[in-house]
């Protein structure tokens, strides 16, 4: 009998009838707001930013005074301004800079957009409030009878980056996935996989080739990581197994949570991987923090994590707070969450315990009820394409190529596109990566009309500046390739979504490189 699951399901089920009664989003952040700013106060950013009259004004001012007092002393700051004035700092050692005490772990970050390598603060407190969130995801399973108790006594396998930090100068470096499972409680090793010592692996393809191995003597219901690692893992195993599906091998698997891009596009190829359906939870863990999660399977968006560690400010995305080119402005106007509206997209600022203050993140998002404060992610601030007003958000592009895929019964693992000129004006050239056989020109003609559907500016601008599209279909191993000589094999690792500047120039030359190979 599933003692234990029957345990964990009873604790749940008490957990999210007690979960009901929460306070409203404003409160939550408020009190949030209270716990950072106490906690920080002492600390050189807290004393040089008035953060004793913060906590004042949030305790006992005001309903909304501690937020404009705080809009008011402290600016908005995105790496570079973070890291070149207070950063720098901590990762020399010092202690009580932008958070109490000394940091010992930093994750290291280059989103998909930047190539330079981002050193992020992650906190004993930031680690602790990650637990808690993830415990709490996994908890909302609870709801839902189908899930039986077994379920909760099976493996979860999570597919990231390697437990073995590199030790320099005092502190530890690597992937945030690596860092929280270095970390993991206890009482979890047992359903831990890969275990340990595959987990500290730091060759991926090797990592991946050790637990295709060692797949067939585990019992996995759980499955957490990003959907193309997953995918390629799955197919791995199932190549090497000789069998037909991943339930052949795990049975049991009932539940992924995903996270780092949107799963839409995936959904074609991963039902081909499975004998039956199984659950998807969408998860929102960046090197930041873990900022939402799906509430459940049926839910359109994810819901912010409120009241641990995090507290949240929204930039209107439109042309008076940002460039063309994604750029913010010296003063955006920023808002709290009783403030935002359904429908619109938000660039996201974040406050956290590990000592982020004011951080522009990257992401854009959009709320789809403010009420439940559930958003979807909709792109990148950098990641949008608008070379004359098209305003092509990656929202637009997942959704466009989901459609057409579906339509054209193939499975599109990556994509990109870049913007490039067409005589004196403007055209977008795409990239689709899949192995199954589409015609590129038929794609193309299906993307186009799909994106006038989905975008009124795009469908203006076909029409005047944005004069052409262009489909180049390419093998899925094209674009691993491509991460692999970037260095960015591994769980955390995203393929941009937008090629710009730099990024198309050597797309191209990578592209022109193994062409040349290929005819040798």
């Amino acid at each position: 009998m599933a003692l234990l699951g029957n345990m964990l399901k009873s604790g749940i089920r008490l957990t999210n009838v007690v979960r009901l009664r929460t306070a409203t989003p404003f409160r939550q952040q408020r009190k949030a707001f209270r716990k950072l700013v106490r906690k920080a106060q002492f600390t050189k950013f807290g004393e040089a930013y008035r953060f004793e009259e913060l906590l004042r004004s949030a305790e006992f001012g005001p309903t909304r005074e501690f937020y404009e007092k705080y809009k008011q002393y402290v600016p908005v700051h995105d790496y570079n301004k973070m890291f070149d004035g207070w950063w720098h700092r901590t990762l020399a050692d010092e202690k009580n800079v932008t958070w109490p005490g000394k940091v010992k772990y930093f994750a290291l970050s280059s989103g998909t957009s930047e190539a330079a390598t981002k050193y992020i603060p992650v906190t004993r407190a930031m680690t602790k409030a990650i637990k808690r969130t993830g415990v709490r995801q996994i908890l909302t399973l609870g709801r839902y009878q189908n899930l039986p108790p077994t379920l909760y006594e099976k493996g979860c396998l999570m597919l990231g980056g390697s437990t073995q930090l590199n030790r320099r100068e005092g502190h530890f470096e690597g992937d945030l996935s690596g860092i929280t499972a270095a970390k993991i409680p206890i009482w979890f090793e047992r359903f831990y996989k890969p275990g340990r010592n595959i987990a500290q692996e730091r060759d991926w393809a090797l990592k991946l080739d050790e637990i295709t191995e060692q797949a067939g003597q585990w019992d996995i219901g759980y499955v957490v990581g990003v959907p193309a690692w997953i995918q390629l893992l799955m197919e791995k195993i199932i190549a090497r197994y000789n069998v037909k599906t991943i339930h052949d091998v795990w049975p049991n698997l009932m539940v992924f949570c995903h996270g780092g891009v949107s799963f839409e596009p995936y959904k074609a190829g991963f039902s081909k991987l499975l004998a039956h359906p199984i659950t998807y939870i969408e998860t929102y863990l960046a090197s930041e923090g873990f900022i939402a999660y799906q509430t459940h399977p049926d839910a359109h968006g994810m819901q912010l994590v409120l009241n641990n560690g995090l507290f949240f400010e929204f930039i209107p995305f439109n042309e008076q707070n940002f460039s063309p080119d994604g750029e913010l402005v010296e003063k955006p106007k920023t808002l709290m969450i009783d403030e935002v509206e359904e429908g619109k997209e938000y660039a996201l600022l974040i406050s956290t315990c590990s000592g982020a203050w004011r951080y522009l993140i990257g992401d854009t998002i959009r709320f789809i009820d403010t009420k439940r404060a559930e958003i979807v992610i909709t792109g990148r601030t950098k990641h949008f394409l608008s070379l004359c007003g098209e305003h092509l958000s990656v929202d637009n592009m997942n959704k466009a190529i989901e459609t057409v895929a579906d339509a054209l019964g193939v499975s599109v693992r990556e994509f990109t596109v870049a913007g490039v000129t067409h005589d004196t004006l403007f055209a977008h050239h795409w990239y689709i990566g899949t192995d199954d056989v589409v015609d590129a020109e038929t794609f193309r003609n299906q993307l186009d009309a799909r994106l006038k559907v989905l975008n009124d500016d795009y469908a203006v601008e076909r029409k005047h500046a944005l004069k052409d599209i262009s489909v180049t279909v390419l093998p899925t191993k094209t674009f691993y390739d491509w991460m692999a000589s970037k260095g960015k094999m591994g769980g955390q690792h995203k393929f941009p979504r937008v090629l710009k500047k730099d990024l198309v120039k050597e797309w191209e030359e990578f592209l022109d490189s193994k062409s040349e190979r290929a005819k040798e």
